[in-house]
C-alpha cells in the first residue's frame, strides 16, 4: 500500500488541545495517509471548548459528546480510549493520529503499536515524556505553525535551538550518538538516511521540535558531528575525530 493512502483516524481530545493548530495538524498527517475518521471529543457544553465547535464543520470532524458525569473525573478520555480500540478492532487502519497534552492515553499508545499501527501524536509541550516517547512520533504544537497564500501552504517550525542547547540535552545527544556509532562504517561515516531510520526505530522523534527542519540541520549545529554532502545529494555524519584521527 503507498503511504498517499495509508488511512489514518483522527482523534483529538478537544479538553486537552487548542483548535488553533487544526490546520497544520491536518496538514501533517497528510504526508502519512488520509484521515479518513475525524473525530473531537469534549463536553460541548463547555464554552471553553467553542473554538472547536466554530472549526468542525468546516474540517468534517465529528463532535463526540461527552457529560462530565463525575466532577473531577475525565470521561472525555475513556470516551475517546474506547472509540480507539472499537476503531482498531472493526476498521482497516494504518495508523492513529491522537491529538492530547494529557498522559493517561500511553497504555493506549502502546496498545495501537502492538497490532502494528503507528501513532502519531500532537500536544503541547506540558505534555508528559510518557506520552510524547510512546508514539511513533510526536510533534509539538507550538513549534509549527501554518502560512497559506493563494498557491500553497506549509508548515515551518520556529524556536530554532542553538548548538549550546542542543548538547545540554542529554538524551537528545545519546539518541544521535548511539544512532551514528550503530550504523557507521570503517571511517566512522554513516548515511543521514540510515540513522534517521535507526531514531525512528529507537524512539519517538521530529527534528522540528527542537526548531529544525530536517535532521542534518541538527547535526550541522552541533559542533561534535561533521556533516559530509556528497554530489550525489547523499549526506554522510560521523562523530568528530580527536586531532583528525
Amino acid at each position: 500500500m503507498q503511504q498517499s493512502e495509508s488511512k489514518i483516524a483522527l482523534l483529538i481530545d478537544a479538553d486537552n488541545a487548542s483548535a488553533s493548530k487544526i490546520n497544520a495538524i491536518l496538514s501533517e498527517i497528510a504526508k502519512y495517509g488520509v484521515a479518513n475518521i475525524r473525530k473531537a471529543y469534549g463536553n460541548w457544553k463547555n464554552p471553553e471548548l467553542k473554538g472547536w465547535e466554530d472549526c468542525l464543520h468546516e474540517y468534517a470532524i465529528h463532535p463526540v459528546q461527552q457529560f462530565d458525569y463525575t466532577k473531577g473525573k475525565n470521561a472525555t478520555d475513556a470516551a475517546l480510549i474506547i472509540d480507539a480500540m472499537d476503531l482498531l478492532y472493526t476498521q482497516k487502519l494504518d495508523g492513529f493520529a491522537i491529538v492530547s497534552s494529557d498522559c493517561d492515553f500511553t497504555p493506549l499508545v502502546m496498545r495501537i503499536l502492538t497490532s502494528g499501527l503507528k501513532v502519531y501524536g500532537f500536544g503541547e509541550k506540558k505534555t508528559p515524556a510518557p506520552f510524547v516517547y510512546a508514539c511513533s512520533t510526536f510533534l509539538y504544537l507550538e513549534t509549527i505553525d501554518q502560512v497559506s497564500n493563494s498557491d500553497n501552504s506549509k508548515i515551518f517550525v520556529s524556536a530554532k535551538k542553538t548548538g549550546a542547547e542542543l548538547k545540554q540535552d542529554t538524551q537528545l545527544m545519546s539518541l544521535l550518538r548511539s544512532a551514528v556509532a550503530s550504523t557507521q562504517d570503517d571511517d566512522g561515516w554513516s548515511s543521514l538516511a540510515v540513522v534517521g531510520s535507526h531514531i525512528a526505530n529507537q524512539a519517538s522523534f521530529d527534528p522540528r521540535n527542537y526548531g529544525h527542519a530536517k535532521l542534518s540541520g541538527i547535526f550541522e549545529t552541533i559542533d561534535l558531528f561533521e556533516v559530509q554532502r556528497k554530489k550525489n545529494k547523499v549526506i554522510y555524519v560521523r562523530s568528530k575525530r580527536k586531532n583528525g584521527v
